[in-house]
């Protein structure tokens, strides 16, 4: 596996007394980061993203031993006691001092380090750096990246008194020392990546990703980074624009390249729902613990769970709610009847530069009305597409057809918000006049016919679950909203109003045909939803706990099921689209990406 070069060389070492680098230090693992990916150093200590991957565990495994405790250098020239030392310096007769996870600052430098271990005699020191990995087959036998960190705590031993003219690099998983020498390009090369690092520190801009680089796949922020699917985009073309008659759907973006998938098609930790009355929500060690009269009803692994879903009078401890801060897992707060009142979450990303995008995009009117066009276009695109592949064939749907694309050819012409919203209108009530054949439920008389969408509050069951359904995945957009620094209350299409996540409406509506829609379906096509799952009066009509569960295993299984992504042509779930969605919504409003493309299917 070969290394890229990253951009910048050797050149000229800079001054040393920038007032800047004295006064804000860099640690040393940060320079690292920047000399591996500029992007990747953007994310982790600009924007404050972070994930873990076994690479990174192993990493934290490797280096225990010499995180355990802060050890002081002893003081270059001095006679230290000798006893735990791995053997001799180079060139020399006399056994080191070894010092382990030595704390070092440098205010000239501007840099601060903690050192794996340092071999020192009297005023001679070899810092020494622990890799978890092999060694790697190139003429250096070490990256780039490594022989930088090692080089600056050369430079930082140097500022402390001592002599030092090489490094060490223990690759763990190859138990083989590779030594570096601390040559004048070398030491170069680091104070230039120094005073870049420290200039990045400072910047709300982006670095662009790198391209079709081996790094990339077994960076633990690849599937935040997105590097193949940006460049991608940076690069997108479209089809002319299709007549009324064809699919909208068939004027999905071209890529010129194939994306590789570098992040899981389905993430491991999924939603725990908790809807028992009256149970409540404990913690031991890392695991949930839900019990009702001192009964336990379930448990669960922290590392297992994306959201604790509460489903109306359930308890939970204060422990619980501090565990899952932490660790980043949301909890979402619905009601027994179906509304969606808000999420507790940790304070895990600490920066406000998407926001700022984002309600900078919500005051450019050109840019919400196109936002806006998508959405509605892409969102007619799936309902024809569910009516197509579940309507019986005849007559009738030809007409529905015809009068969705007839509607969607006009979008091009809609020149506001208002008339948006009336043109989506008219789509839904097209749509949902002919939802009703979709349905082949088993044992629902004709009471229950399904004429027209109508909710506050529902009064038949098909929209007592589609109700349901679009609460549940305004929580889905809400929470992947959130875990981007985005505000879900300030929408682009959908206009902020107390209460209601506005942005998460943006961002769900080519679902709701695509998930929710398609949910309901199968859950009463299949039994999973009956009668007998419904309470129905003259004003309302509610779903009983059965039945929530019913829909919500139909839910959970749709957001699971895999599909060819229709822009990237890799495989994903659904609930992974929605999560990649809300990252591409963030990129588009930073400018990272040119255009916001959303997904339809065929």
């Amino acid at each position: 596996m070969s290394d890229p070069s990253l951009p910048g060389g050797a050149i000229p070492a800079p001054e040393n007394s920038d007032p800047h680098l004295a006064a804000d230090p860099l640690p040393l693992r940060m320079l690292n980061e920047f000399a591996y990916c500029p992007r990747l150093f953007h994310l982790m200590h600009v924007e404050g993203r972070w994930e873990d991957n076994h690479y990174t565990a192993e990493g934290r495994h490797v280096h225990r031993r010499v995180d355990k405790l802060d050890h002081i250098l002893p003081e270059a020239g001095s006679e230290a006691d000798k006893a735990d030392h791995p053997g001799k310096l180079p060139g020399g007769d006399e056994p080191p001092t070894v010092t382990r996870s030595v704390p070092l600052a440098s205010a000239t430098l501007g840099l601060t380090a903690k050192l794996d271990l340092v071999a020192s005699v009297g005023d001679e020191a070899v810092p020494v750096e622990t890799k978890r990995g092999r060694v790697p087959n190139n003429p250096e036998r070490s990256w780039e990246p490594e022989r930088v960190q090692l080089m600056a705590q050369g430079l930082l031993l140097r500022e402390h008194g001592y002599t030092t003219d090489h490094g060490v690099l223990y690759f763990a998983g190859s138990r083989t020392r590779v030594d570096v020498p601390f040559t004048d390009q070398l030491e170069q090369r680091t104070r230039q990546l120094l005073a870049d690092a420290h200039a990045a520190s400072q910047s709300t801009t982006l670095p662009p990703p790198l391209e079709d680089s081996p790094k990339c796949r077994g960076c633990s922020l690849n599937g935040i980074c997105l590097p193949d699917e940006t460049l991608a985009l940076q690069h997108l073309t479209t089809l002319d624009p299709p007549a009324a008659s064809q699919n909208v759907s068939s004027n999905e973006p071209k890529l010129p390249g194939a994306p590789r998938r570098l992040y899981p098609a389905r993430p491991h930790a999924v939603p725990l729902y908790v809807q028992e009355p009256g149970a409540y929500v404990g913690k031991s060690k890392s695991r949930l613990v839900v019990r009702k009269d001192s009964q336990t009803l379930s448990e669960a692994r922290l590392k297992d769970i994306s959201q604790l879903v509460l489903c109306g009078n359930i308890g939970v401890s204060a422990q619980t709610l501090h565990l899952l801060c932490e660790a980043g897992v949301p909890v979402v707060h619905l009601s027994m009847g179906h509304w969606f009142y808000g999420i507790t979450q940790g304070i895990n990303l600490r920066n406000a530069f998407d926001r700022a995008a984002q309600f900078n995009a919500a005051a450019d009117p050109q840019r919400r009305l196109d936002f806006a066009r998508q959405l509605v276009a892409d969102k007619a695109a799936n309902q024809r597409t569910l009516l197509r592949r579940n309507a019986p064939s005849d007559l009738q749907l030809d007409r529905v057809i015809r009068d969705l694309d007839d509607l969607t050819a006009r979008l091009p012409q809609v020149q506001s918000l208002d008339a948006m919203l009336g043109t989506e209108g008219a789509l839904a009530a097209v749509y949902f006049q002919h939802f009703n054949t979709l349905l082949k439920p088993r044992d629902l008389d004709a009471q229950w016919d399904f004429k027209h969408r109508n909710r506050r509050p529902p009064k038949d069951p098909v929209n007592a679950a589609l109700s349901f359904g679009y609460a549940l995945l305004a929580k889905e957009c809400t929470v992947a909203l959130l875990a981007e620094g985005l505000d879900p209350w300030w929408g682009l299409y959908h206009q902020p109003r107390h209460g209601r996540p506005a942005l998460a409406l943006d961002l769900m509506e080519p679902f709701r045909p695509a998930v929710v829609d398609s949910a309901v379906v199968t859950a009463f096509n299949t039994g999973m939803l009956q009668r007998r799952n419904f309470t129905t009066n003259a004003n309302a009509c509610m779903l009983q706990p059965a039945g929530r569960k019913n829909l919500i295993r139909a839910y959970e299984a749709r957001l699971d099921q895999l599909i060819t992504h229709p822009v990237f042509d890799y495989r994903c779930s659904w609930r992974t689209v929605i999560k990649l969605q809300a990252r591409l919504l963030a990129r588009w409003l930073r400018s990272d990406i040119p255009t916001y493309t959303t997904v339809t299917t065929r």
